[in-house]
């Protein structure tokens, strides 16, 4: 999706050991005027992808880990999106 440029906002895991494929990550997404949002770990980033399995309360027993997720379409307007898309502005304006 980065190279098509649909990405609305990209997830990288500051945890990926592939310093190299963040690098390409980060280039393909500043070539695109794609946001990019650091996850502390690909563990939560791939549960947060649904990779995950849940235990029956709903926690996750196992996720896959992840290294970057990109969100082509935010979906409906929620007071969610637009703290997110605040966010990402005020990030826009610091650099």
């Amino acid at each position: 999706p980065l190279a098509r440029r649909p990405a609305r906002l990209c997830c990288l895991a500051k945890d990926c050991e592939n310093e190299e494929y963040k690098k390409l990550i980060r280039a393909l997404c500043a070539e695109g005027e794609v946001s990019v949002i650091m996850v502390d770990a690909g563990k939560d980033l791939g549960a947060w992808c649904g990779l995950a399995k849940l235990d029956e309360e709903g926690n996750v027993k196992k996720a896959v880990r992840t290294s970057c997720a990109v969100i082509t379409d935010f979906g409906e307007e929620t007071r969610a999106l637009t703290v997110l898309l605040d966010y990402l502005q005020k990030q826009a304006d610091e650099e």
